[in-house]
């Protein structure tokens, strides 16, 4: 059976720009935007988390992670804090955020339930199963990164897939140079030998 003509891609813009449209109006008198309270909710789920981490749950580049996270610093809702070396920044959740989360979550769940007696619970809970299978076709889609340092120790010691792989090279190369380099030796002290 052909696909549909109609582009996908297209459609799931389009109904997301719908869908976005009436979170934000359910949620406007709490003062939040729907990926304002997608971000709270992340970190009270999860606890403090590295930017880059927070950032590859969201499927969010740092430029658009960075526009959705200064109005909720200024706020006071989050706060930035340096990581456990000085190349990396967490984002972790305060008091005043987590008081404004549990305000925002009667309006987000109206606009939940308006979405669930619009399309039926069933076709609710298949629409979001199906989002999660299309959310795996991002490049950038990995297994959900480590709680950051403060919340989990040191975090994990396990080598990076790159890493690992540029090991095995050098384990692969390094010997290869070094049977080349003494072959090359001998035949230096033969030809020595030779002329003597």
């Amino acid at each position: 059976m052909a696909p549909s003509p109609a582009c996908a891609c297209g459609r799931l813009r389009r109904a997301t720009r719908a869908l976005t449209q009436l979170y934000d109006d359910a949620m406007a008198p709490a003062g939040l935007r729907l990926t304002q309270f997608s971000l709270l909710r992340t970190l009270a789920r999860d606890g403090t988390l590295r930017i880059s981490d927070l950032a590859s749950r969201q499927l969010l580049d740092r430029t658009a992670l960075s526009r959705n996270l200064d109005p909720l610093v200024e706020h006071g809702f989050v706060e930035v804090l340096k990581g456990h070396d000085a190349r990396t920044r967490e984002v972790g959740l305060t008091r005043e955020g987590a008081r404004a989360l549990k305000r925002a979550e009667p309006h987000w769940a109206r606009a939940q339930t308006i979405v669930a007696q619009r399309l039926g619970v069933d076709r609710l809970e298949a629409l979001i199963a199906t989002l999660k299978e299309l959310e795996s076709l991002h490049p950038d889609s990995r297994p959900s990164p480590q709680p950051s340092s403060r919340d989990a120790g040191r975090g994990s010691t396990e080598a990076s897939p790159r890493s690992t792989a540029r090991r095995a090279e050098r384990e692969t190369i390094e010997p290869s140079r070094r049977r080349t380099a003494r072959r090359a030796g001998s035949g230096s002290n033969a030809r020595a030998s030779n002329r003597s």
